[in-house]
């Protein structure tokens, strides 16, 4: 059960003219379920990405990068993407490059342009073949189905071991013009940033040109899916894409313009939203925890003494049961690395409740306040250094038994 998430609704999620997306059950891992997207774009379209920097990255991976580099020599655009669950063609070798590169040609052939114009994208089982044969005939299907209101569909059709669909919409008014965005994302396990297991898809409607994209869709994930950790391993399939359709009025062609701060602060604020829905879906997470680190020296070492604590097995487990062991917290700063870390000025707070005074035990600190704090299903730990302005905020969860259970059967 995901901790505060709703379900998404259907009808709340707008379609983005310049994008359909269509579904298909190819049978890739398992019978009956959707396990196959194609997302079709406008010709006007312009894509962007981040990736895994795990070096055993994945084929499809492999094959994105290529293709995306092309597009910034030849100016050609991208036409589609092509998402499949169940199995990740990562550790495959020669043989699962090849199957990337024969799931383009597939596509390529039905849609009517070049193999260099699809991104194919992968996420599942590790070090098993793709097969590639049922996915290239899950693709008529898919196709068949191309309509712009199906992003439900496509947020139920890139799920692995996620609880419930991930997805999130809104219209923004930049400029005098609207812009419509709309995302899905998935991943519940092996999450780590650079960047997780978790594919991340954010399309709008607004024109910008590919160097101002390469520069927001960076922005937006240093901010958002960089910003968060479920069980601290990166992933090989890790992806977070957006297309910015060129199908609406705004136009954006500069990075210092009004109109790209506006943009860039929409695209940052939902991907933060599709991000959080991760962490909320954590694997067998009970409790949501954002950890902020203030007073630093830069916000590089803020965010490594934040993922020191979202990190620590003895802080997610006593979280988990509720346990005010909170001298886990100091260990986990303690050996963030630091070296220099003047312990004897920090600060420990637990919501409202101040733990820690000046590198010791608050002499009013009560165990059942923090008892209370940690009772609670959303909670923010927040460290003070005094030693700077930087500060860094990371979004994690508990680590519960059903973590185990989940991950010891998901071959299964």
């Amino acid at each position: 059960m995901a901790v505060n998430l709703p379900l998404p609704i259907a009808a709340n999620l707008k379609p983005v003219a310049g994008i359909e997306l269509g579904f298909a059950e190819a049978g890739i891992r398992k019978a009956n379920r959707k396990d196959l997207l194609v997302m079709k774009l406008a010709p006007t379209a312009t894509v962007s990405g981040v990736f895994t920097k795990n070096r055993f990255c994945a084929a499809p991976v492999q094959v994105c990068k290529a293709h995306l580099e092309g597009v910034r020599l030849s100016g050609t655009p991208i036409q589609a993407l092509v998402v499949n669950t169940g199995n990740a063609n990562a550790g495959t070798g020669e043989a699962g490059l090849a199957n990337a590169n024969a799931t383009c040609e597939a596509l390529a052939a039905l849609l009517g342009c070049a193999p260099s114009q699809i991104l194919p994208f992968s996420t599942g089982v590790i070090l098993e073949p793709l097969p590639v044969d049922r996915l290239k005939a899950g693709l008529p299907n898919a196709i068949a189905n191309l309509n712009a209101d199906n992003w439900y569909n496509a947020a139920e059709a890139i799920m692995t071991t996620d609880t419930q669909p991930k997805a999130a919409s809104r219209t923004v008014t930049i400029a005098g013009k609207s812009v419509t965005l709309t995302g899905i994302s998935k991943g519940a396990g092996m999450i780590k940033p650079n960047m997780a297991t978790m594919l991340g898809y954010l399309a709008m409607d607004a024109k910008v040109v590919q160097p101002v994209l390469d520069h927001m869709v960076k922005a937006a994930a240093d901010k958002s899916f960089n910003c968060i950790t479920i069980d601290g391993d990166t992933s090989t399939n890790d992806s977070f894409m957006v297309i910015a359709t060129g199908a609406g009025q705004l136009e954006v062609n500069d990075t210092t313009s009004p109109e790209y701060a506006e943009l860039a602060a929409a695209v940052t604020s939902i991907s933060q939203e599709l991000a959080q829905m991760i962490v909320r879906d954590g694997e067998g997470a009970t409790k949501f925890m954002t950890i902020t680190v203030e007073e630093g020296r830069s916000v590089e070492e803020c965010r490594q003494i934040a993922y020191s604590i979202g990190h620590s097995p003895l802080v997610k487990t006593a979280f988990y049961a509720s346990d005010p062991n909170l001298g886990r917290i100091l260990a986990a700063i303690g050996y963030a690395g630091i070296d220099d870390l003047d312990v004897s000025k920090l600060n420990l707070y637990l919501d409202d409740v101040w733990v820690a005074k000046n590198g010791g035990r608050n002499p009013e600190y009560k165990e059942e306040d923090g008892q209370r704090v940690m009772k609670q299903s959303e909670i923010t730990i927040r460290v003070k250094l005094a030693r700077g302005d930087a500060a860094a905020t990371i979004w994690t969860c508990d680590f519960s038994h059903d973590y185990v259970s989940i991950n010891a059967d998901y071959r299964s």
